[in-house]
C-alpha cells in the first residue's frame, strides 16, 4: 500500500489516477479518501488526481495523542504528501475539515497552491469558541465511550445531513457505512486537536484579505453554519468566487455530484488557462449608481 511519512513521522495512505496538473482532494471529518470517487472519475481525465487518508483515519496511522492533531497539522499533512509526490504546485480541493484545510493551505504554503477550493468550510465559527470546545470534547469522549457507529446514530443523522438521506438513500447508507469504518480513537483526537481548536474564520480575516490564490467558496444551501462564514470568506478574499448548491446540505460532492463537478471544473479550468481574475474593486461599491 502506497503511503507518504508526514514530517512528525506519521504514514498517510493515498492513491493517485490520471495524468496531468495535479490535484489532491481532502476529505470532511465523516468520511474518508473513498468520498472523492465521483469527482477522480472526472478529473482523471484530465488531471493528476491524489487522494489520501488524514492522520487518524486507518489505514493511515493513528497517532494516539491529541496534542498530534490540529488544525496546522492538517494543512502540513496535505503539503506533505504532495512533497513525498515530488509535486512542487496543486490545485487543493477540501470539504468541510478539508475545507479548512484548503483555507489554511492558501494562508500558509500559498506558493503551492494553484487555486483553492473551499467546500463547506465554516462550522465553530461562532462568537462563542467555549462552546464548541465544549461540544467537540463532549462528541469526542463518545466516540471513546460508545464506539464509532453509536455516535453516527445521530453524527450522521444531523440537521445538514438529511438533504444527502432524502436524495439517495443508498449513496447515503455507504456513507454511514464509511463512516462506521473509523477509528475511534482517530476521531475523538481529530475531534480535540483539530476541529475543537481551530481558529474561526473570523480569526483569519486579516490573512484572507491578502490572498492571492485563486479560490472557490462553495456550500449547499441549507448548510446553515457555512452560509455567513461563506458570505464573509467571499467580501474578504479578493481572489474568490462563491457558488452555492441548492436544496443542498454539507455533502455537496456526494449530494450532487454533477453539479459540484461542473462548478469546480469551470474554476479549475478558468485557473488552468491563464484566465482567472480577482473581484474589480468597483463591485464592491454599495451605491447604485455609484455616485454619492
Amino acid at each position: 500500500m502506497p503511503y507518504a511519512t508526514t514530517d512528525d513521522g506519521v504514514k498517510l495512505y493515498y492513491e493517485e489516477s490520471g495524468e496531468g496538473t495535479p490535484i489532491i482532494f481532502i476529505h470532511e471529518f465523516a468520511d474518508d479518501y473513498r468520498t472523492w470517487d465521483d469527482q477522480v472519475a472526472l478529473f482523471k481525465k484530465t488531471h493528476r488526481c491524489i487522494v489520501y487518508n488524514a492522520r487518524g483515519y486507518p489505514p493511515s496511522d493513528v497517532p494516539e495523542s491529541p496534542d498530534q492533531y490540529s488544525q496546522l497539522r492538517a494543512t502540513e499533512d496535505a503539503r506533505d504528501v504532495l512533497k513525498h509526490l515530488g509535486i512542487e504546485k496543486a490545485h487543493i480541493v477540501g470539504l468541510s475539515q478539508g475545507g479548512f484545510a484548503s483555507l489554511h493551505f492558501g494562508l500558509n504554503f500559498p506558493e503551492m497552491a494553484l487555486s483553492l477550493v473551499i467546500a463547506g468550510c465554516g462550522y465553530g465559527a461562532g462568537a462563542d469558541k467555549q462552546q464548541w470546545k465544549d461540544e467537540t470534547s463532549e462528541i469526542a469522549q463518545k466516540f471513546l465511550n460508545d464506539g464509532v457507529e453509536k455516535v453516527g446514530e445521530f453524527y450522521c443523522y444531523g440537521p445538514t445531513r438529511v438533504q444527502f438521506e432524502n436524495k439517495n438513500k443508498e449513496k447515503f447508507l455507504e456513507f454511514v457505512k464509511r463512516f462506521n469504518e473509523h477509528s475511534a480513537l482517530g476521531c475523538a483526537n481529530t475531534f480535540l486537536g483539530v476541529q475543537g481548536r481551530r481558529p474561526s474564520v473570523y480569526e483569519l480575516e486579516e490573512g484572507m484579505a491578502k490572498m492571492t490564490v485563486p479560490s472557490l467558496i462553495i456550500s449547499g444551501d441549507e448548510d446553515e453554519p457555512c452560509l455567513e462564514p461563506n458570505i464573509m470568506m467571499k467580501r474578504t478574499i479578493p481572489s474568490s468566487w462563491l457558488a452555492l448548491i441548492p436544496r443542498s446540505g454539507h455533502a455537496i460532492n456526494l449530494e450532487e455530484p454533477g453539479l459540484f463537478n461542473r462548478i469546480v471544473k469551470d474554476f479549475i479550468d478558468t485557473v488552468d488557462a491563464g484566465k482567472f481574475t480577482n473581484r474589480d474593486p468597483r463591485s464592491q461599491n454599495q451605491s447604485m449608481s455609484g455616485i454619492k
